[in-house]
């Protein structure tokens, strides 16, 4: 028990000594983008006259503070930061007034944060998981989301007749469930408008929805040789030319090689595909698949349109934990810089959560940041739930003068 005692002593000393050497814990997180890295991009994307006292730098650490912690408005964000005043020495970063920040998110291009964005992601790809499916080709699931604002707030962002918006394009990749095509426009745009210029490596397999329904499309892929996995409109016309055996116990009702019989459908998509028909067992919905892989099985391709979810997913747990849905600003500029560095955050996480391989959840991860921000001691200590031994005197115990 003795021995015992003195090692877990011995221990305590040991973290109570090292906490005085670790900077904050938002400092460690900063870490992970290299200043040298950034500085060239702020030189690359820089317009205007030069800074006096502020930099790109401070408005990004400013902005990645009141993402994570959950910062609404400008004066909210000052207010926060001037408390911490003290820590922005050893951030690199020097306090910004309302004004300074207001004016460097609405003149400063926002181009420097997605071009970050790129780095980020890069990095990321290097330590990724494996996606869940037993084939190699690389899945991706493509969608998009509107983020509602208002007209008269924001005039540029015209969408309908009393409504303003913007529309966040992702293609969502599987393995690691990184966004690694991302694209922002104005709400009118069309969804399969942008699915159409994105360059997906070949082989790779893209999970659509009915949104992209474009048979001009669906052959462009076919020749590049890009699988896709969509739904079958209702009303789409075809003739069937061969069929195959199905397993009925995964629910499968048909597996069918067609051709389609609309005039103007047949000239735009003259290739032979696949109808797949599944009868979902636990809710007894009925889908029509329609993919041009001939190789994977037919029970494969629901699973993949059924894991097409995981992007709804992601756009959800970004408006619901990073701040995309209110703006500190109104000008377009300011607006995409906002969104681009919340992705860029988003970014910062998965690379934490693969490379230390922690079991926790993006959203644990995120509120033990949120908390803990300002605190020092070591981030991965924190991550993964060490103990923390304070060294503050009990004001309890007596003292002997």
């Amino acid at each position: 028990m003795l021995l015992q005692w003195k090692c877990k002593q011995t221990l305590q000393k040991r973290e109570i000594q090292a906490l005085s050497h670790y900077n904050t814990v938002l400092s460690q997180l900063l870490k992970y983008i290299p200043r040298h890295e950034f500085d060239t991009l702020a030189n690359q994307h820089h317009c205007g006259r030069s800074f006096r006292t502020a930099s790109r730098w401070s408005q990004f650490v400013t902005l990645v503070m009141a993402q994570l912690s959950g910062r609404n408005s400008l004066r909210d964000i000052v207010d926060n930061i001037t408390a911490q005043i003290h820590r922005l020495y050893h951030l690199g970063s020097t306090k910004l007034s309302r004004s300074n920040l207001s004016r460097i998110n609405e003149n400063k291009p926002y181009t420097l944060y997605e071009a970050l964005f790129g780095k980020l992601l890069n990095r990321c790809q290097g330590v990724t998981p494996e996606h869940p499916f037993s084939f190699k080709n690389p899945l991706y699931s493509l969608d998009a989301s509107t983020v509602d604002l208002c007209l008269s707030m924001f005039p540029w962002a015209d969408f309908r007749s009393t409504k303003g918006a913007i529309k966040l394009h992702v293609g969502l990749n599987h393995a690691g469930y990184l966004p690694e095509f991302v694209t922002i426009t104005e709400g009118k745009d069309h969804d399969v408008t942008i699915g159409r210029t994105l360059q997906f490596p070949k082989g790779s397999i893209v999970a659509i929805d009915k949104g992209y329904n474009d048979y001009a499309w669906y052959k462009q892929l076919t020749v590049k040789g890009i699988f896709f996995v969509t739904r079958l409109k209702t009303n789409a016309k075809y003739r069937i030319v061969g069929r195959r055996s199905v397993l009925k116990k995964q629910g499968l009702t048909c597996d069918q090689t067609i051709e389609f019989a609309g005039i103007q459908t047949a000239k735009k998509c003259p290739i032979p595909l696949r109808r797949i028909g599944y009868r979902d067992p636990m809710t007894g919905k009925r889908y029509t698949f329609l993919t041009n892989n001939f190789k994977l099985a037919a029970k494969t391709i629901a699973d993949i349109y059924k894991a097409r979810w995981q992007v709804e997913l992601f756009f959800k747990w970004i408006k619901q934990n990073l701040k995309i849905k209110s703006f500190i600003g109104t000008s377009k500029n300011a607006v995409m810089t906002q969104i681009w560095i919340a992705l860029c955050v988003y970014l910062l996480l998965a690379f934490i959560k693969f490379q230390s391989k922690l079991k926790k959840s993006m959203q644990q991860i995120l509120r033990l940041l949120q908390i803990n921000l300002f605190d020092k001691r070591d981030l991965m200590a924190l991550l993964r739930g060490d103990p923390v031994y304070d060294n503050r005197p009990d004001i309890n115990q007596m003292s002997l003068l």
